[in-house]
């Protein structure tokens, strides 16, 4: 039977109803039944065709569903499940026999496989996928809020994980879909979060989530009063901004991670 979904016919254009045949489902794949899927920026890229993705294009990759279907070599694995309910992020594959992959890195994969780049993606009623990229949503976390986790929240949440202590003082630029939830993690692993933003409106926001401190970007004074008071710098925004009056509000030893997809190169003073 054809799956229902919602596609880009080319780029720039608006979600028309579409239809599409499944592939096989794979010895190690599992079915999916999807509830809920995340709007995320980069579907926005993928509608628009700034990756040079193949069109028609089914976008979305927080996804968040029930398991209907399982491979013949997924029923011995011990995390899925039929009828369980489970989420998909960006991801779809990997070789799985490289350093990378053998590290729990498979992100990094030359062989790596994205969800809705050459696959239809979530915005659909259904999607086969590889099992080793399906994760179990714990059962107190409702599905509108675990959705936005698998794409933006690990995002932001992974370079904390590796970057953060509990005593640092932490710089998030954006307070966006990735931002606001930078600004909680960082702020419950016990770090003092400054909040950076255009938006002098997003002050109180910030705030709620954990932010110690609110510094309007476009205020000179404000940012001048930053400088040097950062251990780490978490940065969101999609575009070329003034780096040099951002890197200036770190420490010595002080560290600036993008992970906001900037289509240009970064214009990093020297």
């Amino acid at each position: 039977m054809p799956v229902q979904c919602y596609a880009a016919q080319k780029p720039k254009e608006k979600l028309e109803p579409f239809q599409y045949v499944p592939k096989e489902l794979g010895l190690h794949d599992v079915e999916v039944k999807i509830s809920h899927c995340g709007i995320c920026h980069s579907d926005i890229h993928l509608i628009d065709g700034d990756w040079g993705n193949p069109f028609p294009v089914v976008p979305g990759h927080e996804i968040i569903g029930t398991i209907t279907k399982l491979g013949g070599n997924v029923n011995n694995a011990t995390h899925l499940r039929l009828k369980q309910r489970v989420g998909i992020g960006w991801q779809a594959g990997s070789c799985g026999i490289c350093e990378w992959c053998r590290s729990g890195q498979e992100n990094n994969c030359s062989q790596q496989k994205a969800v809705c780049m050459g696959n239809h993606g979530g915005f659909s009623e259904l999607i086969r996928i590889d099992g080793s990229f399906v994760f179990p949503i714990p059962e107190k976390l409702p599905s509108e809020t675990a959705a936005p986790l698998l794409c933006g929240g690990i995002t932001v949440y992974s370079p904390l994980r590796r970057l953060a202590l509990p005593w640092m003082k932490v710089g998030v630029i954006g307070i966006g879909g990735l931002g606001h939830l930078a600004i909680q993690f960082a702020a419950k692993m016990g770090c003092e979060v400054t909040a950076f933003s255009t938006s002098k409106d997003k002050e109180k926001d910030t705030k709620a989530f954990g932010a110690r401190r609110f510094v309007l970007s476009t205020d000179a004074k404000q940012m001048e009063q930053a400088a040097g008071t950062l251990d780490l710098i978490i940065s969101t925004v999609n575009k070329n901004i003034n780096w040099g009056a951002f890197l200036n509000t770190l420490r010595q030893h002080g560290t600036l991670c993008q992970v906001g997809a900037v289509p240009d190169a970064l214009l990093i003073p020297s």
